[in-house]
């Protein structure tokens, strides 16, 4: 969507006469929607006095999750170091992986000039763990503690090779940047529970491997061809949260509420002379604003935490900026309402050097992580909050560069990595999938990308099929046009 577009359309003759022929009608059709209780087109003005209102007839069915917490992990975590046990590969070491297991794949340039492509066991050990027995490596003790919450997808798989396309379509269902992100079409189906909090939530906290890390673009979250009001709000690591949250000096809340009201007046105004739906955008962040300036210092004040929480989440969960922190605060935030919170933790694209910088990334997450968990079922709210975690692409079996049984690195590997999910309507110590012995071929059970999506918003109470928004001449939608997605049923509880 234009808005640029939008009001030079709205200035056209034809457009006049075709708006003002149907104005009649308009006007019938939105007196009936009042009647029965819903407010008017999203396009037009607000659902009720709501600000974050959900669509009529949102959500489908009964969900089983009421909100989402997505903690992505930037740049690629390796499977095979983590969660994809494959006892096998150590007679394997530094055998050249077999073509019939490559089968021509296609690989990035940064291992395509090699002359061999070396097999490169894990060298951390691996173990069994709660009732389910799921195998998790010693990098992660804390989340090895709560696998018996959590279904581990093995088979998670994309077509991107590439981390920026891939991020793209991890978030987007499309490699192409322009598309509305998961979390722009959750808030734009189903709203939020909190008036004075942003419905989505991004928090991009500081990481601790020395590698490069991947850079962050916010059509990650952003709301693509849907109206803007529906993009992350991104929460500052440092400082203030959001920037200005405080009034000016000579400032009250009584001037500051007069002021907007006022210039919400002449903003409808300007609405209703042109239908540019980004006016109602605004609107909606002034409003949104002045009610954050309360909000956020109370949502981020976390003395009032007992010390046993704050213990859980480890040392650094005092340490604004730290992705400790961003995982109370998630805690914090669903459980005022917010509808979205998306953690992107960065440092996870592990060329060379991986065993140094996988257990500094390990050590940034894997506390707070299980925490999240745990915090959530002590409070009640893992039954039907939706917990994500994963990367955007695996890594390869083979090593990229140098060799040897203490270091290595791993190229990115789209065919198949693993993804865990917790609560809201999964299944509790669950495996599903399953890989060959070099954990490079999906051979039970394969999950696209866009399969999980749409069992996601399965689990949120959204038919991925009817949530759609036109534009460019296609109803779309998060699961694509190009293909049919499926809803992973043997990961629901």
């Amino acid at each position: 969507m234009s808005p640029l577009h939008d009001f030079a359309v709205h200035q056209t003759r034809r457009q006049f006469f075709r708006s003002a022929g149907l104005s009649m009608g308009a006007l019938a059709f939105q007196s009936l929607l009042t009647r029965n209780g819903y407010g008017a087109s999203d396009r037009a003005v607000h659902y009720g006095s709501k600000v974050h209102p959900a669509l009529p007839g949102l959500p489908h069915f009964p969900p089983t999750a009421k909100r989402l917490i997505y903690l992505h992990m930037n740049g690629a975590p390796s499977q095979i170091d983590l969660f994809d046990y494959k006892p096998k590969l150590a007679e394997q070491f530094d055998k050249d992986l077999p073509e019939s297991i490559r089968n021509g794949q296609r690989i990035t340039t940064m291992t395509s000039g090699q002359t061999r492509f070396p097999v490169a066991p894990s060298m951390f050990k691996f173990a069994q763990h709660g009732r389910s027995g799921m195998w998790v490596s010693d990098l992660l003790p804390h989340t090895a503690s709560i696998v018996d919450d959590i279904t581990m997808i093995k088979t998670v798989n994309t077509g991107a090779i590439n981390h920026d396309p891939a991020c793209t379509f991890l978030m987007t269902g499309n490699e192409l940047p322009g598309k509305a992100s998961f979390g722009s079409w959750l808030t734009y189906g189903l709203g939020s529970e909190n008036e004075d909090l942003p419905a989505f939530v991004v928090l991009t906290p500081s990481w601790s491997s020395k590698a490069n890390a991947q850079a962050l673009f916010t059509r990650m979250w952003s709301s693509g061809f849907l109206p803007t009001k529906y993009s992350g709000v991104a929460l500052r690591a440092q400082g203030d949260p959001v920037l200005f949250i405080k009034d000016p000096p000579g400032v009250d809340r009584a001037s500051r509420r007069e002021m907007l009201d006022a210039l919400g007046k002449l903003n409808q105004g300007s609405f209703e002379r042109f239908a540019d739906p980004e006016t109602q955008t605004r609107i909606a962040q002034y409003e949104m604003a002045f009610r954050m300036q309360a909000s956020v210092p109370e949502l981020t004040d976390i003395s009032g935490e007992s010390k046993e929480t704050l213990e859980m989440y480890g040392p650094d969960v005092q340490k604004p900026g730290t992705f400790a922190a961003s995982a109370l605060l998630s805690r914090r935030l669903v459980e005022r309402g917010v509808r979205v919170v998306q953690i992107l933790h960065r440092g996870w694209d592990q060329h060379s050097n991986l065993p140094a910088e996988i257990r500094a990334q390990c050590g940034d997450t894997d506390q707070a992580c299980a925490a999240l968990i745990k915090d959530l079922k002590q409070r009640d709210l893992l039954k039907d909050t939706l917990v994500i975690w994963g990367g955007e692409f695996g890594r390869t079996v083979y090593s990229q560069g140098t060799l040897s049984h203490d270091n290595y690195g791993r190229d990115h590997h789209p065919r198949n990595f693993c993804m865990w999910a917790a609560g809201g309507g999964v299944k509790s110590g669950f495996v599903y999938g399953e890989t060959d012995d070099y954990s490079y071929n999906v051979v039970e059970n394969p999950v696209h990308l866009n399969d999980l999506n749409a069992t996601l918003l399965h689990c949120m109470g959204i038919d991925h099929l009817k949530l759609t928004y036109r534009f460019q001449g296609l109803d779309q939608r998060l699961t694509g046009v190009q293909r049919e997605a499926e809803v992973v049923k043997g990961i629901l509880a």
